[in-house]
């Protein structure tokens, strides 16, 4: 439980983010972080997750180097983070590259999501995740000078800071920020994980993460570590049109799909293609959301701040987003820690100044990606029903933008920075910053 003589934060959401932020101030002796979780049961939804070379960094800069061994972590034997394939013909014709600085270790990798999310809390005492416990509402007890969470079973916390990380359609989120709300961009992937037994036998089968394109849909693979297999299936519809909107309000983020639906989509493929599709055994359904960046993410009177999904509801960053969230965690946990690494600490106002540094450090960067993505996304969705010839389709696979900026963003160098530029000034926090 916690310990009320020690600064508490209370942490809502146990995905990486949430998780990322326990871990980073577990060893800090003034910090109480406690995590709280809606579900029975400590469960990541969803199917695989990538982390570039920024996440890869964060995850060992936390100590969890663990999750780099490639018991848990796939990587593409070329050194490539993605290749891509012709869907009619196979062949690559482009493929991503790391910067030359980037170390083998820390190349893309791809993740079963439960594989890291258990990697991750097995670094925190189980005591301090808590699960069955969804948010309902938070207030300041001005008597406490703490902020009083209740959760829908009825019980409550106290705690001096919120760290809402409680996913895409965060009610943390949308109880500080009520206009924020999410919407469906038209974009559904279908996904699945099973062990790669069941396509072990087809001919050619690709051995690293493959992205392969056509004109109006994708279509992803990859092995995973502890012999898994990953089938991704991605299709863009106008979200304002009638038919499309409806079934997406009805899916359920996560729901059975009908593996059959995921088949019909890849139909006029390669052969290889629909092999590896026909063999699927199952697919889940993920409708697509997005929500508008915030204004701040200081909010609850300067006590209550957001991470990952929760503070940046991009709609797909590029396969970014679990770098994303292990970043934010790491700063969240190093704006609590600069802010108790003086002899000065008033209360609540430093922890607004706190939360203001945390800000500064990630919002600039996830305000970047959001509005890249807005951009593709509207593009897709303006690709709707237009012919693409195969020139095009090739031009356009070939002309990617880099995006190394987002996978390769240096948290540690933005938080000196935000620190240096704060108006309290440098703190002993950055001689241990230039040692990461």
């Amino acid at each position: 439980m916690s310990d009320p003589s020690r600064f508490r934060i209370a942490i809502i959401g146990a995905g990486i983010a949430g998780l990322s932020a326990a871990i980073a101030l577990k060893d800090e002796p003034r910090v109480d972080a406690q995590i709280y979780e809606k579900t029975s049961e400590l469960r990541e939804v969803g199917a695989t997750i990538a982390l570039g070379p920024n996440g890869m960094k964060t995850l060992e800069r936390l100590g969890v180097s663990d999750a780099l061994d490639e018991s848990v972590a796939f990587r593409n034997e070329t050194g490539h983070p993605m290749i891509y394939r012709h869907y009619k013909t196979d062949e690559v014709v482009s493929f991503d590259t790391h910067s030359e600085s980037v170390e083998q270790h820390h190349h893309t990798a791809r993740f079963f999501r439960p594989h890291l999310q258990q990697t991750l809390a097995r670094h925190l005492d189980p005591s301090t995740i808590h699960l069955g416990k969804a948010f309902q509402s938070c207030s300041f007890d001005e008597e406490l000078q703490k902020l009083v969470i209740t959760f829908v079973d009825g019980s409550s916390e106290v705690a001096d800071i919120l760290l809402g990380a409680d996913g895409i359609h965060s009610p943390v989120r949308q109880f500080f920020v009520s206009t924020s709300k999410t919407r469906i961009t038209g974009w559904t992937t279908f996904r699945s994980v099973f062990p790669i037994s069941h396509v072990e036998h087809i001919p050619d089968l690709p051995r690293e993460a493959v992205h392969i394109w056509g004109p109006d849909r994708t279509l992803f693979v990859t092995p995973l570590a502890q012999g898994l297999f990953s089938v991704v299936g991605s299709h863009q519809e106008d979200p304002d049109a009638p038919p499309a909107e409806a079934r997406h309000q009805a899916a359920a983020w996560d729901s059975a799909g009908a593996v059959d639906d995921l088949r019909e989509l890849y139909k006029p493929w390669s052969p290889l293609v629909r092999s590896i599709v026909d063999a699927t055994p199952y697919t889940k359904v993920y409708p697509n959301s997005a929500a508008d960046g915030l204004e701040t993410w200081v909010l609850g009177g300067g006590r209550v701040t957001l991470a990952g999904d929760a503070a940046h509801a991009h709609g797909g960053a590029y396969a970014a987003g679990g770098s994303l969230a292990a970043d934010d965690g790491w700063a969240f946990a190093q704006a609590v820690k600069n802010l108790l690494a003086g002899d000065s600490f008033v209360g609540g106002a430093d922890i607004g100044a706190a939360l203001r540094l945390y800000e500064r450090t990630r919002k600039p960067h996830t305000d970047r990606v959001q509005k890249t993505v807005r951009r593709r996304n509207e593009n897709m969705v303006r690709r709707i029903g237009k012919t693409e010839s195969d020139e095009e389709l090739r031009s356009r696979i070939s002309n990617r933008p880099d995006l190394r900026w987002i996978h390769e963003h240096d948290a540690v160098h933005a938080f000196s920075e935000a620190l240096s530029a704060s108006t309290s000034g440098p703190t002993e926090l950055n001689g241990r910053l230039e040692s990461l």
